[in-house]
């Protein structure tokens, strides 16, 4: 059965790799499911505003990759200057 734990903060791994959220029993990185929200709202609302799944659909993945690379690449900065590397 799929379950999801929803801390109200999400917490940080033992081994430093950024919030996380357990889903199922596997850790999802937080930007992950920013991501595939990010990419859920893009594509409602532009099949709303459009009625045409293809610029939509277009549109949706786009951002979904955005915002992955953005927030993965912001994590790792992060992880970085905690360290004081």
């Amino acid at each position: 059965m799929t379950t999801a734990d929803f801390a109200t903060t999400p917490h940080r791994s033992a081994r430093g790799r950024g919030a996380s959220v357990n889903l199922a029993g596997t850790e999802w990185p937080l930007y992950k499911l920013e991501a595939l929200a990010a990419g859920l709202l893009v594509f409602v609302a532009l099949l709303v505003i459009t009625q045409a799944m293809q610029p939509a659909v277009l549109a949706a993945a786009a951002a979904t990759v955005v915002v992955w690379w953005a927030r993965r690449l912001y994590w790792a900065g992060d992880r970085v200057t905690r360290s004081g590397r």
